[in-house]
């Protein structure tokens, strides 16, 4: 790890490893607006700092549960112009907990199909 006025910086292959994800997928969502663009070394090599990598963390839970890239890009957006401004970033996130909640509600309907349908089968198995 780099260090650099006090600070710990990561790598793109570190950052990529503790997210699970690939660097060509950090390179991409960087190219897209969809993260921030990292500080770069000397060498002009990412350099990602604690409070990005927590941004990134973020971002990709958002993704992960279904918030389209472009929305994603939307709150990337309202953090880096107006760090203070909560009342659009909290919007967005509310927004995105009702679609979860709803969507979670139909998992769970689905999941009641299902373990009744393996109820069933398991029942037709101790008949015969």
């Amino acid at each position: 790890m780099m260090h650099g006025m006090d600070e710990e910086h990561f790598t793109i292959s570190q950052v990529a490893a503790r997210l699970g994800i690939e660097a060509d997928t950090l390179r991409y969502y960087e190219r897209r607006h969809v993260v921030p663009s990292p500080s770069r070394d000397a060498a002009g090599r990412r350099c990602y700092d604690a409070n990005q990598v927590h941004l990134l963390e973020v971002l990709l839970h958002l993704k992960r549960t279904g918030m389209p890239l472009a929305a994603i890009a939307d709150f990337t957006r309202l953090v880096a112009t107006d760090p203070d401004g909560v009342p659009e970033r909290l919007a967005l996130l509310q927004q995105h907990r009702d679609r979860i909640l709803a969507q979670r509600r139909i998992l769970e309907d689905s999941l009641q199909v299902v373990e009744q349908k393996i109820h069933d089968y398991q029942a037709r198995l101790q008949l015969d």
